[in-house]
């Protein structure tokens, strides 16, 4: 089902879809409160029901035909505040460690940058299917993180086993869209 850009459906269709990236916006500072107070639980939840929003926006921007460069730009800058702002507070309590904190968050920014570099170009840089994958990875070793079962390996926790994995499919994704868009960054 294809949805008519500038029609009214069209029009309700976007909403909708801005709904989803509007509720990680909104949960992002909420989820940094709940962390900071110890509400483990409840920040895991609100976590991973903000993170459910950009899979189905995915899903039903794919399914209804309807995506638009403002919304491709807001929903990927609404995940990486998720991340970002999740990040910054689990290192605040000590369930994250710095450099995984720098090697995610730095990468985001690179990609922001490339996005704009490719933009200005006059294309649109598409998610990688890796891109997606690194997503949902991301999403669930933070949520991990957030919870903190208690489960050792090798003397560290599992979620910051995770997050170490996580760390390198990230820094991996990076360098696989710096490597295909770089004739963006010389030009």
């Amino acid at each position: 089902m294809s949805v008519e850009a500038g029609t009214f459906a069209g029009l309700r269709t976007s909403r909708a879809l801005a709904i989803g990236t509007s509720v990680r916006i909104v949960a992002s500072p909420a989820i940094l409160a709940l962390i900071l107070s110890h509400d483990w639980v409840v920040a895991a939840v609100i976590f991973l029901l903000a993170a459910a929003t950009d899979f189905i926006d995915g899903r039903l921007a794919r399914r209804w035909d309807v995506t638009t460069t403002l919304g491709s730009f807001l929903d990927t800058t609404a995940d990486k505040l998720l991340v970002a702002t999740t990040l910054l507070a689990l290192l605040t309590v000590h369930r994250a460690s710095a450099w995984v904190a720098f090697v995610i968050i730095a990468r985001e920014f690179v990609i922001l940058g490339l996005r704009a570099a490719v933009a200005s170009g006059g294309t649109t840089m598409k998610t990688s299917q890796f891109g997606k994958w690194k997503a949902t990875f991301q999403f669930v070793a933070i949520a991990v993180a957030i919870l903190r079962p208690h489960v050792l390996i090798d003397g560290a926790f599992l979620d910051q086993w995770l997050l170490a994995i996580v760390a390198a499919i990230t820094a991996w994704s990076g360098v696989e869209y710096l490597t295909k868009h770089a004739d963006a960054l010389r030009s």
